[in-house]
């Protein structure tokens, strides 16, 4: 049987995601998707507001979804509703989890990886982050969690934007793709976004068909241009339009990323000595890591990504006949030494 994907839904206290989750609930979109309420208290203030017709655990909804609440042990939850969906108590075809608001994401992605159970019935499709555009910049200056969920995206929802001017909205926007520049951002007012923006991203899970786009070059240009760092001869960045990010010099996220790109294949041997090296070392403050890999010898792309300490590869697409062929890494994670990763990563090649 097919896994079940899943989306984990994640944002700082009142950034939209109950209303999003609402319209989820509710609207004829034709998914029947099981949505979970991770809370870890008593109460659960968002599971009255999205269901009031019901005071029982999981509820099914008129446009075929499930709402259902888990307090405490999320594997419990998930174990519970594959099982429930394998005897055919209920019929689902993806689930949404909304983590709490001051959620750190990662332990509930490292979920998926670390349960035998959960890994059998599940996969994560995408972490998708609402952000409030109102209250960002103030969030992500004061709240580590707010930075942690932003780095963790696979895409970004942007809420509120009709509270906010052109020019406060550039500098926001030019800040998260400063702390993540992978992830791509899309408006969500009042909870109205395509549900295809939600769910079936694949932003994940390893596949081949991923890549990774030049605006993540692009986007670690700016995201140092107040760095006085020098790069030796064989760097591999160009240093460019520093000039047009300098609004951004005022903040200091201890999330940002980085990029490490080669145009010459790694020793597989090498490499995979010094990122566990790196996992063991930096692991818990590595909150998001992925790359296409170049490796000698092999005629097909390897796909790297790993959360925290878990890491893992898979074969790609074969390289195009004039494709050129090199490795492109990006690193989202709290005060990473950029230098030595990418010192060390060009120690790995050949």
């Amino acid at each position: 049987m097919a896994l079940i994907p899943a989306t984990i839904l994640t944002g700082f206290l009142g950034a939209g995601k109950t209303t999003l989750l609402n319209r989820i609930l509710h609207e004829p979109h034709g998914f029947k998707i099981a949505v979970i309420e991770n809370e870890f208290g008593e109460e659960n203030i968002d599971n009255e507001i999205l269901v009031q017709e019901s005071r029982e655990q999981i509820i099914e909804m008129n446009n075929g979804c499930i709402c259902c609440t888990v307090r405490g042990d999320l594997i419990m939850g998930l174990t519970d509703l594959a099982r429930r969906r394998a005897a055919g108590e209920l019929q689902f075809d993806h689930v949404v989890i909304e983590t709490t608001g001051l959620a750190n994401p990662g332990p509930v992605a490292q979920t998926f990886f670390i349960d035998e159970e959960v890994a059998a019935d599940y996969l994560v499709d995408a972490v998708v982050t609402v952000v409030d555009a109102r209250h960002a910049m103030h969030q992500l200056d004061t709240y580590e969690e707010a930075q942690r969920q932003v780095g963790f995206a696979d895409k970004l929802l942007l809420s509120k934007t009709d509270l906010v001017d052109g020019a406060a909205l550039e500098r926001l926007t030019a800040r998260l793709r400063h702390i993540n520049p992978r992830a791509p951002i899309v408006t969500s007012d009042f909870g109205k976004v395509a549900i295809a923006e939600v769910l079936d991203l694949r932003g994940f899970n390893l596949n081949d068909k991923l890549e990774l786009d030049q605006d993540f070059l692009l986007a670690d240009d700016h995201a140092h241009d107040h760095d006085d760092h020098a790069c030796g001869a064989d760097c591999g960045h160009e240093h460019h339009h520093h000039d047009h990010n300098h609004h951004q010099g005022h903040h200091s996220d201890s999330i940002t990323a980085f990029v490490f790109q080669a145009d010459r294949p790694f020793q597989a041997e090498k490499l995979d000595e010094y990122l566990g090296i790196i996992v063991q070392v930096y692991g818990p403050r590595m909150l998001r890591y992925k790359g296409v890999l170049w490796m000698d010898g092999a005629d097909r792309k390897v796909i790297f990504q790993g959360v925290h300490q878990i890491m893992g590869t898979d074969i790609g697409a074969k390289w195009g006949e004039n494709e050129p062929k090199g490795s492109k890494m990006v690193f989202i994670g709290q005060n990473l030494p950029k230098e030595t990763f990418i010192l060390g990563l060009k120690q790995c090649l050949v």
